[in-house]
């Protein structure tokens, strides 16, 4: 080939090259465009004011397509279904209670993203802030709302496999004290003080200020744990239990457990734990839950499964009667108020 004709085949290529990335980027510049349009069908959703303390008033992630994409939205818990009022805080994890507010944020920086803990008083404006060391994945708020937790993925971003590290943390808003990772709590499992390598703590539910329940993995098993943060302890009560949720009356927790013959990417069932006795209760909800469930009251279970918006909401009575009911499309990380 002569020297003119090669210069042209680079040309050519150069050019063929160029038109591919104008066009992926074209098309992604569209995608992320189509995201920010509301469609027809769509919740309705409008800015105004969210507060945490109004009674009767469910708080979530709006997911929605549309510029009010992933801000804390509320409706009143009666009418789920209803007009969304946005408040223009964006979050990826989310709970309230007490009128405090935790909100799990991405960072977006020059060089880098990261992620941050941002405690929010009822209004929703910042206390304080906290840089993460992971990727966001669990928030909880106590009771009273003195009290905070989060979880991260320290490494992986699945509960499915083996392969992860999350590091679990627990603000005291009365004093400032921050756990930053209950992995430095004593570890008591069936009442023997447990050391190993592998200790993952992920998943807390407040029983109150001091005490609260949680998840703790290590040899390939998963144990739900009591926490107490006077005494810095972690105390198992039960085998097989992840995401514990615990009922406001306190005397159960609702959590995913791994059942046998279910796929391994998809290994959980929803069940509910008494305390007193430890005897578990499926849920009528036979679909695999990557959730931590919320207790709507004593008597129901609101959890997220994928839907066309990347996530919906679901209810399904706590004694194992009942069926799953869609309560909530397009929303995430349900709180109730008053």
């Amino acid at each position: 080939m002569s020297l003119r004709n090669r210069v042209l085949t680079l040309i050519a290529a150069v050019l063929v090259l160029g038109g591919v990335a104008l066009a992926a980027t074209l098309h992604a510049a569209g995608r992320a465009a189509e995201k920010d349009r509301t469609r027809p069908g769509d919740p309705r959703v409008a800015r105004g004011e969210v507060v945490l303390d109004a009674p009767g008033r469910s708080v979530f992630r709006n997911m929605a397509w549309g510029p009010h994409r992933d801000e804390i939205a509320s409706v009143p818990a009666a009418d789920p279904s209803g007009p969304r009022t946005s408040s223009g805080v964006r979050c990826l994890r989310f709970h309230a209670a007490g009128g405090t507010g935790i909100c799990l944020q991405a960072v977006h920086g020059r060089l880098h993203d990261g992620y941050r803990a941002v405690v929010l008083d009822a209004r929703l404006r910042e206390l304080h802030h906290y840089d993460l060391a992971g990727v966001p994945t669990r928030a909880r708020v106590s009771p009273s709302g003195r009290s905070v937790a989060w979880t991260v993925f320290v490494s992986g971003d699945s509960y499915a496999g083996t392969n992860f590290s999350t590091r679990t943390s627990v603000l005291d808003l009365r004093t400032g004290t921050l756990d930053r990772n209950l992995e430095d709590y004593r570890f008591y499992l069936d009442g023997r003080l447990h050391e190993a390598a592998d200790t993952n703590v992920w998943g807390v539910t407040f029983a109150d200020d001091t005490h609260f329940y949680a998840t703790v993995a290590t040899g390939g098993r998963t144990h739900l744990v009591r926490g107490d943060r006077t005494d810095r302890t972690l105390r198992s009560v039960h085998d097989n239990v992840e995401c514990p949720s615990l009922s406001p009356d306190g005397t159960r927790v609702a959590y995913k457990k791994r059942v046998e013959g279910a796929p391994s990417d998809a290994p959980w069932r929803l069940y509910v734990l008494d305390l007193r006795t430890l005897r578990e209760t499926p849920a009528a909800e036979r679909r695999n839950i990557d959730d931590q469930a919320v207790w709507r009251d004593d008597r129901t279970l609101v959890y997220a499964l994928p839907g066309d918006y990347g996530s919906d909401l679901w209810t399904v009575p706590a004694d194992g009667s009942g069926s799953p009911r869609l309560t909530m499309p397009a929303a995430l990380a349900p709180a109730f108020t008053g």
